[in-house]
């Protein structure tokens, strides 16, 4: 089998994902993912090894996240892994898309930049009375 690499993104969070052949070892930036703290993201990163059931026992996932806050950073993580199982196994996608669309396409929405001369705000003026 060769070697499978996806990446996922979340808000500036990126996160590259390695699939080979294993023993259904996964790492996350070379933690073992039973080790990774806290466990609410643990079980984020989870989510799509879970769903896709006993094909995770034959790879090894390895998974380089950098950038952004923990929680971006295990949504850009998950969607890594879940585009690494669908390209090593086609089944998957259909099962992946009924539980959750955000497994395989990326949230594209972005911090709105601030405006020009309005002290870091990014949306509409104060009013202003001239009576």
């Amino acid at each position: 089998m060769k070697t499978i690499y996806t990446s996922g993104k979340r808000k500036t969070a990126k996160a590259r994902a390695t699939l080979k052949d294993g023993k259904g070892l996964i790492r996350v930036n070379n933690v073992l993912l039973d080790l990774y703290e806290p466990k609410i993201y643990r079980m984020k990163f989870r989510e799509p090894i879970l769903i896709a059931g006993d094909i995770v026992n034959s790879v090894d996932i390895d998974v380089n996240v950098s950038g952004g806050g923990i929680a971006s950073q295990a949504d850009a993580g998950r969607l890594a892994i879940a585009k690494a199982l669908v390209a090593h196994s086609k089944g998957l996608k259909n099962q992946f898309l009924k539980y959750d669309r955000t497994l395989l396409v990326a949230d594209v929405r972005r911090k709105e930049n601030a405006k020009p001369n309005r002290h870091g705000k990014a949306r509409a003026k104060v009013q202003k009375s001239y009576r």
